[in-house]
């Protein structure tokens, strides 16, 4: 059973971007860009080499976009990519000694500025939370990522991740034990 793209104009522009239409495939990045780079910055922790994996898992996209069979989204495929490119920029940086694990704490909501105490609070979480996702293997954090802060049904990720949905369930489970874990021994 084929799964189609979300949209019929997301169809045209896969379709065109298979038979080679570059004009395509840009508004393809124009609509995916910030997807893949926000994955990337959650995969890797670090948003220069975020940037990197970004270019080139769409990159590898386009060279790859004539093997696009159709049987999951569009968006699943490039954000498989997108972690395939995560997992092998990030390595080849941890050989080279030179990835720094940035912090990803983002500003405290809008709503939160009102009560500094309270921003202080998610600020600190959102620490916490980071450096036990950092801990993480990357099986267990992909997981994680895609389930708990993307919403991916567990058929999703295992068709992204080439694994069955026993599996992901499995890591999510797991990853959570872990998480909490890590969280109660940093108390």
């Amino acid at each position: 059973m084929r799964s189609q793209p979300t949209n019929p104009d997301e169809s045209d522009l896969v379709e065109r971007s298979r038979q080679g239409d570059q004009a395509a495939f840009g508004e393809l990045v124009r609509l995916h860009q910030h997807g893949v780079y926000t994955l990337a910055v959650r995969l890797v922790g670090d948003r220069t080499l975020a940037a990197d994996v970004a270019q080139e898992a769409l990159i590898r996209a386009w060279r790859a976009i004539g093997k696009f069979r159709g049987d999951a989204k569009f968006s699943t495929w490039l954000y498989r990519i997108t972690a395939n490119v995560s997992w092998t920029l990030k390595k080849r940086a941890s050989l080279r000694h030179t990835y720094q694990l940035e912090t990803m704490i983002s500003q405290p909501m809008a709503d939160d500025r009102s009560d500094p105490e309270a921003a202080g609070e998610i600020t600190a979480l959102r620490a916490r939370l980071t450096t036990a996702l950092a801990e993480l293997s990357k099986p267990q954090r992909t997981v994680v990522i895609l389930k708990d802060v993307y919403g991916w049904s567990h058929q999703d990720i295992a068709d992204a991740l080439s694994i069955s949905v026993t599996a992901s369930k499995v890591r999510l489970h797991r990853a959570h034990l872990r998480l909490r874990e890590l969280l109660k021994e940093e108390r």
